[in-house]
């Protein structure tokens, strides 16, 4: 069985530590990939510090991955040793369901659903460990192609943070002729930001305070709005087509809806911890339509990560070492980091 060298963390208070795992060999349909970086996404935090339900610890995180293939099995055909790779948020599915057909794999609903690539349980029956480690054995049908415009630091937060505002972006239509807004601009918000100006609409960002408007602009936004400054929103009503939030702490989801024109469309990707309350007569009243999206599938996976080369795209990122993981959950958590840590593996050894 191949040795990983990881970082793991054994509880909710605890701190990561160098640790030894197990990967499988890999089967006739899997590939096993020397991981180069792993980014660090605020899911993985959430997770390790226990406050999204059960974990299985001692948990291994990190569902932003790229690297190169180290082996594949007899049956794969689609990827070579060599290969520059990449896996997000899931790494198995049933394949059969109507979600698992239609290209919506993170949405299976077969027999034990979407297979995490950590906290969750593969198919061997054994807890997944995600990529804050040096290889992984993965299906190759959950394997995605790096592109070779694309860094593999640059490449690994796009597995999760550009597929989830790229699926909303497409599907609800940002392009020419349409004013899409952007709330947040941290590790999911600056890339919505650069898609959204490469998909060719007019893009704006709503931001807490103005000390990211520079760099707002400079990814593609043309304006840029801080809801410090009193009667920002009250400004932005009957503005734009699309909004996307990608934040995660409470707000004023009523007002950001005004800020939509009539038929418009807000987008959540970010989980508040409260619940939200709204009058349900914002929606009616100007036909507006709010709606979720949960990153994508991996066909859709695979076009992000095209379209970003095919732009030039990619995720502005901190290099870090093993010994800084810690410290950068702390900073991503204080909103201390422009825009994603990725953690390069080759300190695992160091």
């Amino acid at each position: 069985m191949p040795q990983a060298t990881a970082y793991a963390i054994d509880g909710p208070t605890g701190r990561f530590a160098r640790t030894t795992i197990e990967r499988r060999e890999p089967g006739p349909t899997e590939v096993l990939f020397d991981i180069a970086y792993a980014g660090i996404c605020h899911s993985d935090i959430h997770t390790a510090r226990g406050e999204w339900g059960p974990v299985k610890y001692p948990l291994v995180p990190g569902h932003e991955i790229a690297g190169v293939v180290r082996q594949v099995g007899a049956e794969v055909t689609r990827f070579a040793v060599g290969d520059r790779v990449g896996v997000g948020c899931f790494v198995d599915s049933c394949g059969q369901c109507e979600q698992c057909r239609e290209g919506d794999e993170q949405f299976c609903d077969g027999p034990g659903g979407t297979v995490w690539t950590y906290n969750g349980t593969g198919r061997d029956g054994l807890p997944t460990a995600g990529g804050y480690s040096s290889c992984i054995t993965v299906e190759a049908d959950y394997v995605c192609r790096i592109p070779e415009g694309i860094e593999l630091a640059s490449a690994a937060p796009l597995l999760c943070a550009g597929i989830t505002l790229y699926s909303p972006l497409k599907r609800w239509g940002a392009g020419p002729g349409k004013r899409v807004a952007i709330v947040g601009m941290g590790g999911l918000g600056h890339m919505g930001v650069q898609i959204a100006a490469a998909l060719g609409a007019e893009v704006a960002v709503i931001s807490q305070t103005r000390s990211k408007e520079a760099d707002g602009l400079r990814f593609g936004a043309a304006e840029y709005h801080a809801v410090s400054e009193p009667g920002t929103l009250r400004g932005l009503r009957k503005s734009f087509d699309l909004i996307v939030s990608t934040v995660s702490a409470d707000q004023n989801i009523g007002a950001l809806l005004n800020c939509l024109k009539t038929g418009g469309v807000l987008v959540d990707v970010g989980l508040p911890e409260h619940p939200v309350t709204l009058s349900l007569g914002t929606l009616v009243g100007q036909r507006r339509v709010l709606a979720g999206s949960n990153i994508g599938g991996i066909a859709e996976t695979q076009e992000m990560l095209d379209f970003c080369a095919g732009h030039g795209l990619a995720a502005q990122v901190e290099v870090i070492g093993a010994d800084d993981i810690d410290a950068a959950y702390d900073r991503v958590v204080a909103a201390d980091v422009r825009y994603r840590f990725v953690i390069d593996t080759a300190t695992f050894t160091a």
